[in-house]
């Protein structure tokens, strides 16, 4: 179903989500109708400027890509740190771009709350705002928001007419305004460890829910608008949006729904499934993903881009990512530990600092969660580089046994991996035979 365009709105309605947390929305719901079309509503050709992704490199599924968006040209695969409200905690601009990275995730919902999307659109957009010279990628924030207000709009979430407002006002006031590179659709996230019909409501509206985003969309010529894959565990729901969202020909397609409690072996299969269906030509980023392990195994099968609060958010516990796995800084072992976090990391901390120092900082003084922010994002974007560099140079399969060596030196990789990998067609035998000899 698409959106049939109408008049601009009034400014009122689009001054701030604040209208949306004072229970303000039922009134717009009923003062604004709306009506649609059948069919699916394709981008316009023009949307696909704004986005340019040639393939420099292959391993049977994974891929070394070059992305060149408005503010950026990226090398994939990569990983985008969460700034839900166009920070990284902690973490200035500068120091993103001297650690190498590519593209920042910003959350819609949050910034149009707070400082609210006007303020930024008045100050240059919030590449200028937040002085980030590179690429953003807002995502709706739907799962953070929308359904959060719930008890605002008293069940209004089930009525088709939100699904208009949310889409028209949300995407022409509000992501428009913001600017980022790469825009995500509204989607209607439904937890994968949930069976029933609501699994297949979900993915019908997130379909219906992708042309109201298009009618919507004010600046397909430097915006791209993604869409995202939803239908829970179930292969066959799965496929029909992928399907639909491939006939929408977007500039790039996201999987959503994962990393919600699902089993592993559940996770790996949807992402094989959409992977393979999606077009060569376009980007595929996984939601939602930011174990290293996760993003290793779904870039053999196919996917481009990952996010998520996890390197950030250990750092603030404490816990730094290494090679074999995680190091807790917390721990009484390492009050007395003169060694870098990792020897083989060249990040400004492990130049620097000693284990025992920062371990004499993570539960007193913020600059503890800091240095480790920087750190665990560090290892991000070198992972990140050396997945592009070794698909690039066909050394792919040695770079994932080395891996996943380092990570399990005894030999006990996840059956969940061992799977996927088969199905990836890399060999890891070698890393597994040691295990099998002891």
């Amino acid at each position: 179903m698409a959106l049939t365009p109408f008049c601009s709105p009034p400014p009122s309605l689009c001054s701030s989500f604040r209208s949306l947390r004072r229970g303000l929305f039922l009134p717009l719901l009923q003062a604004y109708p709306y009506t649609t079309s059948k069919g699916a509503v394709p981008m316009p050709e023009t949307a696909l400027m704004a986005l340019r992704f040639e393939v420099l490199g292959r391993f049977n599924r994974a891929r070394a890509a070059q992305l060149t968006l408005p503010h950026f040209v990226c090398q994939t695969p990569l990983f985008m740190p969460v700034g839900t409200q166009g920070t990284i905690k902690g973490l200035a601009t500068n120091q993103l771009e001297d650690i190498g990275c590519q593209i920042i995730l910003g959350n819609t919902y949050h910034l149009a709350l707070r400082p609210t999307s006007e303020l930024i659109d008045e100050l240059g957009g919030l590449h200028k705002f937040m002085n980030w010279p590179r690429a953003l990628l807002t995502d709706s924030g739907e799962s953070s928001g929308w359904k959060a207000n719930a008890p605002y709009t008293r069940g209004v979430y089930s009525n088709p007419s939100m699904c208009f407002t949310l889409a028209y006002f949300g995407y022409s006031c509000y992501i428009n305004r913001i600017g980022a590179d790469i825009i995500m659709a509204l989607d209607d996230v439904v937890k994968t460890t949930i069976t029933g019909p609501r699994i297949e409501e979900a993915m019908y509206r997130t379909l219906r829910w992708i042309d109201r985003c298009i009618a919507a969309h004010k600046r397909p010529y430097d915006q791209n608008l993604f869409g995202i894959v939803q239908g829970g565990l179930d292969p066959v729901l799965r496929d029909i949006c992928v399907r639909g969202l491939v006939d929408r020909n977007l500039p790039g397609y996201a999987i959503g729904g994962l990393a919600g409690g699902e089993d592993k072996d559940s996770f790996w299969r949807v992402v094989a499934q959409c992977t393979a269906a999606l077009p060569e030509d376009k980007p595929r980023y996984v939601m939602g993903v930011g174990y290293p392990l996760d993003i290793v195994v779904c870039s053999a099968l196919g996917a481009d881009m990952y996010d998520c609060v996890y390197p950030t958010r250990t750092a603030r516990f404490g816990t730094a990512l290494v090679p074999e796995g995680v190091l807790k800084l917390k721990n009484n072992a390492m009050a007395e530990d003169t060694r870098p976090i990792d020897s083989t990391c060249a990040c400004m901390v492990c130049k620097n600092y000693s284990r025992a120092y920062i371990h004499s900082l993570v539960s007193k003084d913020a600059m503890g969660s800091q240095l480790l922010s920087y750190h665990n994002l560090y290892y991000m974007m070198q992972l990140s580089r050396n997945l592009h560099s070794s698909i690039v140079r066909g050394k792919f399969p040695e770079f994932v046994c080395n891996f996943l060596q380092k990570m399990f030196p005894k030999g006990d990789v996840p059956e969940w991996v061992c799977n996927a990998m088969e199905v990836a067609e890399i060999d890891i035998s070698s890393c597994r035979a040691r295990f099998r000899d002891d």
